[in-house]
């Protein structure tokens, strides 16, 4: 069995996201959301090419050596498939993984806002989802498009560089290109996706105008498109959208927005004590006061609007975090660390009655706080990590 193999498979038994190869440094493992050694040995350059060779086709690694770059997917069966991202740091090689479960997990198992099952059941219009590297974005999504598929029957086609999860086909047909290997790029494969007849398209991440203006075209031909999009909230999306496009055209993009969107749906994964993480979920639905909101650029006006709950299923950050808080899922420390406003959170929790010292405040109260999260006992329980006896991965010689 190779490393990379042994490395894949430990990254599905540790729930890891992700893998970090670099020269000068041991592989490192990133479980919810820290990242730890998972031996002493230094990696160099010729054993992270020799790594590469395991999992990249030959024509794959030419072209990693031209470019000096390579995003490319991996599937292993029983495993799950793995995003990987190779590419050059101080004339050597270096490779980051990000694991993919084998299995898409059901929406209702996400601990998201209810309202997302309706959402993704429209017919017609534009949904975003956004949010960091990392933040689960295409998970949630993902679990969207399959609740989607096992309900409606219809053609689902994904847009993806590379492909992630893996869907099978339910009530929908569920069609999944992968730039590179299926299309030759996402401008060729965005210009004939509406000849391929889909009742829903997603788009794997919108990176320009060009891609934006081709998922808003969808949307107005009566047509569900989804998409992702690095931004940190629904109204930092907005701005970011706005600035793909010159001045001269931003009031036809607006009106536009106002009328083909449906949600923003904005994602970030908090800490529980336990070391876990869960989702903290902003969501922005449409309405007729949003669109008018929309088509003049209001960002404040959309924040107020949101914190104000005119639209019934709309929710902001410090609603969804004092939610979670009040629950007792996380504490005030994260909540207010995870906030985009601490003081709308304080305010939410300090004017809300039924919240006490024991939903997950830290620090006060007589809740016995939950042992803190260690992220070396969660690679080796038990270990004496000072010396790596009890898990150490060993190098193929």
């Amino acid at each position: 069995m190779g490393t990379m193999t042994r490395l894949f498979q430990l990254m599905a038994e540790k729930k890891a996201s992700d893998i970090f190869l670099s020269t000068g440094s041991p592989i490192h493992i990133k479980i919810s959301g820290v990242s730890v050694p998972i031996n002493q040995r230094t990696m160099d350059g010729a054993t992270i090419a020799t790594l590469l060779h395991e999992i990249l086709t030959d024509a794959q690694y030419r072209e990693f050596e031209e470019s000096l770059e390579l995003n490319a997917g991996y599937a292993l069966e029983g495993v799950g498939n793995f995003r990987l991202s190779a590419f050059h740091q101080k004339g050597t090689p270096a490779l980051v993984v990000r694991y993919i479960p084998a299995e898409i997990p059901q929406l209702g198992t996400l601990n998201l806002p209810d309202v997302l099952p309706e959402v993704i059941m429209e017919k017609r219009g534009l949904i975003l989802m956004v949010g960091a590297t990392g933040s689960g974005k295409t998970t949630t999504l993902t679990a969207m498009l399959d609740y989607r598929n096992e309900r409606k029957p219809g053609h689902i086609l994904t847009l993806e560089d590379p492909i992630e999860f893996i869907f099978k086909n339910k009530k929908s047909i569920v069609n999944q290109r992968e730039v590179g290997a299926d299309t030759r790029n996402f401008q060729t494969a965005l210009k004939n996706a509406l000849r391929q007849a889909p009742d829903c398209i997603f788009i794997g991440e919108i990176r320009d105008k060009e891609i934006m203006s081709q998922a808003i075209a969808y949307a107005q031909s009566g047509h569900l498109c989804l998409a992702t999009l690095h931004a940190n909230n629904s109204y930092h999306a907005l701005s970011r959208i706005i600035s793909f496009y010159p001045l001269e055209n931003r009031p036809a993009l607006l009106a536009d927005l106002a009328v083909t969107l449906k949600a923003i749906i904005s994602q970030r994964l908090v800490n529980k004590p336990d070391g876990s993480r869960t989702p903290a979920v902003e969501v922005m639905l449409n309405s007729r006061h949003i669109a008018e909101l929309i088509e003049k650029a209001d960002m404040i006006g959309l924040k107020e609007s949101m914190e104000q709950s005119m639209t019934a299923g709309s929710q902001t950050f410090e609603q969804a975090l004092f939610r979670l808080y009040k629950s007792g899922t996380i504490t005030l420390d994260e909540a207010t660390a995870n906030a985009d406003s601490a003081n709308n959170l304080l305010y939410l929790i300090n004017n809300d009655q039924t919240v006490t010292a024991e939903a997950g405040h830290s620090g006060h109260g007589s809740k016995q706080e939950a042992p803190l999260f260690d992220p070396v006992k969660s690679i080796a329980p038990g270990a004496d990590f000072s010396n790596f006896k009890d898990f150490t991965l060993k190098l193929d010689a």
